[in-house]
């Protein structure tokens, strides 16, 4: 884990992504790599990620890569997202996403996630748009 990476997972102790189980593993203004077990508890039956848990994963890349790049002061939110699902992660394996711009605006910034299994299949893509706040104090 770099140090942005590491700040960042400190940041959202217990909070969401905390209770998630997400574990950051970089972190840039260009790039954020995160990791999620697969378990039980997060799974569909019979042992399936659950598609919520997925949205939910990549939506916080998204928050934290705009965090990355806007005001200490600024704030952000989801305005849209849009998931494409394509195959299974299985409970009891963990699965990679990760987070790149596809536009950075001054209000609104968006971003494409995509998360694999560890043989890098393809198992969702997910777009969403964060609003940016500049007016937060």
């Amino acid at each position: 884990m770099d140090e942005l990476a590491e700040q960042m997972q400190n940041r959202f102790a217990g909070f969401f992504p905390a209770l998630l189980g997400m574990t950051l593993v970089s972190a840039t203004k260009d790039r954020v790599v995160a990791e999620l077990a697969v378990r039980d508890d997060l799974c569909t039956v019979p042992g399936i990620l659950h598609g919520g848990a997925i949205m939910a994963f990549a939506d916080t890349l998204g928050g934290i890569a705009t965090m990355l790049n806007i005001a200490p002061n600024a704030r952000t939110t989801t305005i849209e997202s849009k998931t494409n699902f394509f195959a299974p992660g299985i409970a009891g394996t963990t699965v990679t996403a990760e987070c790149l711009p596809v536009n950075r605006g001054r209000r609104t910034m968006t971003w494409q996630t995509s998360i694999r299994n560890a043989e890098r299949r393809l198992l969702a893509q997910v777009t969403q748009t964060q609003f940016v706040d500049t007016a937060a104090t």
